[in-house]
């Protein structure tokens, strides 16, 4: 009865999982907000500043008052999800995703909305605190013109105003200006343009003495309904300069959008596919807690209230690459029991329990790095530093208590008793119980490989290459994007395929010439354009609005001022070292200070390896790719602890280590144990990366580039460096204190096992 209970409950698990997720993952994808850069829109970064430069300075109140202000202007674009967040003291960073008309919405975020009232001397007569607050209201006059009605909080004032300016025939003008600049603006320059920067110049006749005053114009409804909510929002008490921005097309967001579940799918469909053909029935069980891991993202993500961005898709995706880890570490050690000849049920108890305090160093050290990016990074990093945390806290959950939990129903039912076949094992490679072998001492596909004899080779070739970057690099430089570089990256999309001679002949003909554009995308149909300087945010309505006309798309445009550049270079080699210091600190206080040593050495190893390459392949390097080298950090020494991780078992199945030679065998013994699993573990994330490169949207191609490259570099430096530079520490040390004994009172996390 317990045998058919058993599976039973594992079928209607797996029932219930499936009937939740297919009854609810509809809305749940509804509910998702995603970023400006899926479905357009854009972001700008203000600064602070003081309305005169009188050396008064920028209080708190003042930043939140202006953030508040900012919020009701929001309001009136009725945008959904408006992101407002006050940074740095004296910042206010907007994200409106999804705005239609981004030059407007922009015109309404930055005026200042300091309404006045002047002669045609520019003489001022009223202003903003002579009306009544909250009062503007969109209307019509007698002849149906769209037209804004104001309350004066004294009617008598405005009667003597008008009673003046009736007087001054022929300039009888009561100019109405926005935003007046003294000094810069005048009614004498601007009377006469198609477009003056005033908002209306009425003529007076007679006095008006009503406390009703209307604003007409040429006017349009949204652009009467826009006013009137300018106004009732507030002035700002402050001066709002633009220090970064970028803006994002509704096609773009469309098609990354497209592309890159396109790629998910595909990357997860393969990894899903090993996992079944490599593992089998314990494959099976990682398909479900992988798709229930999945659905769990979503759940917590849109639970929080998070905005999905194109890097959060990909970390979601590599997420799963992270989840797939936990279980191919406890399945390759079920598999070691099994191949010593131990019964299913032991074997399943013994592998789930050796294999628990890897994963758990393994996913803190990829937390650490994470929580780094989440700390120092931009909001777009953010997001992707955000969905790899819940990845990492929902894998642990699915990968080591779900897969545990389904495979040791049928494990426990019995149904899988000596059918090492369900598992990948053949029966030729399971010896006799009467051999007694142990795990530890197993052969493998590996054997004839002498790591540590060879390891001088590898330091040659490691030096070599890492040389010739410096070269490159010296040479070179590093293709700094305008992230860390500032100035404005253009981006054009247009249905037919583009030519870099085509696109400057008529960024010149529209006057904003620049000689670096490239060509891009999988049709050619991706004009990109930088320029050295940063564009202000009418040269960019401006600059667009010409784009537009001509490609009949709106464009991707960033602009990053070279403060931002220089913070955002900053804050990188901030995350890089802190996410370094905390990982060395850890794994020294889990193992050993040579051990954090080496993993620290390997990992600069790694970080330094992509640089060079991307300096010799001129690849750009931009926020992302600090992204890209912090979560291959994490699979780095997720790897390195793997490897440590056997090394120390071995040490404490031998107890005492009397020479170079035996600290050798175990090192290769370790190395060859564990290589397996590294190459399946870096394969199924290779799936989604290279997923990624092929059918991915072109802004994360990139960062693609940077993660295969870097977990290449992470596998080789986990085995051929780190590894390595500890055989040479400890080695020294046995040569100046002789043989090493394991301490028998150490322990370790869900271990019986005694450490160094």
């Amino acid at each position: 009865m317990k045998t058919r209970g058993r599976i039973i409950a594992f079928l209607l698990l797996i029932v219930m999982f499936a009937a939740t997720i297919g009854g609810t993952i509809n809305p749940i994808l509804k509910d998702v907000n995603l970023g400006l850069d899926l479905q357009g829109g854009f972001e700008v970064l203000y600064q602070v500043e003081p309305l005169k430069d009188d050396g008064s300075k920028i209080s708190e109140e003042m930043v939140s008052d202006t953030a508040d202000a900012l919020s009701r202007r929001v309001d009136v674009l009725g945008v959904s999800e408006p992101n407002i967040q006050v940074e740095s003291g004296n910042r206010i960073r907007v994200q409106l995703a999804g705005v239609e008309d981004q030059d407007t919405a922009r015109e309404l975020l930055s005026t200042q909305a300091n309404l006045t009232f002047r002669d045609v001397n520019d003489r001022l007569l009223l202003d903003g605190n002579d009306l009544r607050e909250g009062k503007a209201k969109a209307d019509f006059d007698q002849n149906g013109r769209p037209i804004v009605t104001l309350e004066m909080k004294e009617a008598d004032k405005f009667g003597k105003i008008t009673t003046e300016i009736s007087q001054m025939k022929p300039n009888n003008q009561l100019v109405i200006w926005l935003d007046f600049e003294e000094g810069v603006d005048s009614f004498a320059a601007e009377v006469g343009k198609p477009d003056p920067k005033f908002v209306s110049a009425p003529n007076v006749d007679v006095p008006i003495n009503s406390s009703t005053v209307q604003i007409s114009g040429s006017f349009s409804i949204e652009e009467t309904t826009n006013l009137k909510g300018i106004l009732n929002a507030g002035a700002l008490p402050v001066k709002l300069v633009e220090i970064f921005s970028t803006s994002v097309g509704a096609q773009f967001g469309e098609q990354a959008l497209n592309k890159t579940i396109v790629a998910g799918i595909v990357g997860i469909a393969l990894i899903f596919i090993f996992m079944l053909v490599y593992y089998r029935i314990p494959g099976l069980v990682a398909v479900v807690t992988l798709s229930v891991y999945i659905y769990l993202i979503l759940v917590v993500f849109t639970a929080i209230n998070g905005v999905l961005t194109l890097p959060g898709i990909a970390a979601l995706m590599l997420g799963v690459g992270m989840a797939v880890d936990a279980n191919i570490l406890t399945y390759e050690r079920i598999r070691e029991e099994l191949r010593v000849g131990k019964s299913v049920k032991t074997s399943f108890v013994a592998g789930a329990k050796s294999s628990f305090t890897a994963i758990i160093d393994a996913n803190v050290t990829t937390l650490l790095a994470a929580v780094v990016l989440f700390i120092f990074g931009t909001s777009s990093v953010k997001g992707f530093a955000t969905v790899l945390i819940i990845s990492i806290m929902v894998s642990f959950i699915t990968a080591v208590w779900g897969s545990r939990l389904l495979l040791g129903l049928l494990v426990h039912s019995g149904l899988l008793d000596g059918k090492t076949g369900l598992f990948g094992i053949s029966k030729s490679r399971v010896n006799p119980p009467e051999d007694k072998v142990e795990t530890l001492e197993l052969s493998t596909k590996f054997d004839r490989f002498d790591f540590v004899s060879s390891r001088k080779k590898f330091y040659v070739l490691s030096a070599v290459l890492l040389i010739s970057g410096v070269a490159m690099l010296g040479l070179f430089k590093l293709n700094l994007g305008i992230d860390f570089s500032s100035g404005t990256r253009i981006e054009i999309v247009s249905d037919n395929r583009l030519a870099s001679e085509e696109i400057s002949e008529f960024i010149d003909s529209v006057g904003h010439p620049s000689s670096d554009i490239v060509i891009s995308g999988d049709n050619g149909n991706i004009g990109v354009v930088r320029y050295k300087v940063e564009f202000k945010q009418d040269e960019i309505n401006e600059f667009k609005s010409e784009l537009v006309a001509q490609y009949g798309s709106e464009p991707n445009i960033s602009a990053v001022s070279s403060t931002v550049g220089e913070e955002l270079v900053i804050n990188a080699l901030k995350a890089l070292l802190f996410a370094a210091l905390g990982i060395v600190i850890y794994v020294a206080f889990r193992f050993e200070w040579r051990m954090g040593l080496a993993s620290i050495i390997g990992l600069v190893h790694d970080a330094f390896f992509m640089l060079a390459l991307f300096s010799i392949f001129r690849l750009e390097v931009d926020i992302t790719f600090i992204a890209a080298v912090l979560t291959i950090i994490g699979y780095s020494i997720n790897d390195t602890i793997v490897t440590f991780d056997r090394i120390r078992e071995n040490l404490n199945h031998r107890g005492v280590i009397s020479n170079a030679e035996e600290l050798a065998e175990i090192v290769n013994k370790s190395l060859r144990q564990t290589l397996g699993r590294s190459v399946n573990t870096v394969l199924t994330v290779v799936f989604v990366v290279v997923a990624l490169m092929s059918l991915g949207a072109a802004s994360i191609q990139n960062f693609s580039i940077a993660l295969l490259i870097g977990l290449l570099a992470g596998t080789y430096s986990s085995i051929f460096i780190s590894a390595q530079i500890w055989f040479e520490l400890k080695k020294r040390q046995i040569e100046k204190n002789g043989a090493i004994k394991v301490d028998e009172n150490k322990k370790q996390w869900g271990s019986d096992e005694p450490v160094v």
